[in-house]
């Protein structure tokens, strides 16, 4: 039988890595649209791509440091989950007219949504919860 580990967690690591890859992409997107293709569309996916990543760090980094660790990582992978759905369906649109699922945008917008209205009720949580008793 193995003992049980109490190392962290590798998913805020996991998270910073979508961070740097959603950072990336974004600036790439950023660089598309401004020299090679005229689409409100590439631009709109660029900022969500970098405001997510930067999102996505304070997220992993906070989960680490709160109570609420787990809430926040989950929270945390709906965001990106939501920003891979919306921003990839924008760039599709944008670069070959058509997306593969018409309703990818919605639905990572909904995510999107969703994700940060759970890190809300989290920190609410948190700050109103009762002090245990010694």
């Amino acid at each position: 039988m193995r003992a049980m580990s109490h190392a962290p967690s590798r998913s805020p690591l996991l998270l910073i890595l979508f961070a740097g890859l959603f950072g990336a992409a974004g600036v790439a997107l950023a660089a598309v649209a401004a020299h090679r293709v005229d689409s409100p569309l590439l631009g709109t996916a660029s900022n969500f791509l970098m405001l997510n990543a930067a999102a996505l760090i304070a997220l992993a980094a906070a989960a680490r440091a709160f109570a609420a660790g787990a809430r926040l990582v989950v929270s945390a992978w709906g965001i990106a989950l939501g920003t891979l759905l919306f921003c990839g369906d924008l760039t599709l649109r944008a670069l070959n007219g058509a997306s593969p699922w018409s309703m990818a945008a919605p639905t990572g917008g909904t995510l999107m949504i969703l994700g940060w209205l759970s890190v809300a009720i989290g920190a609410l949580l948190v700050a109103f919860r009762r002090p245990e008793a010694p």
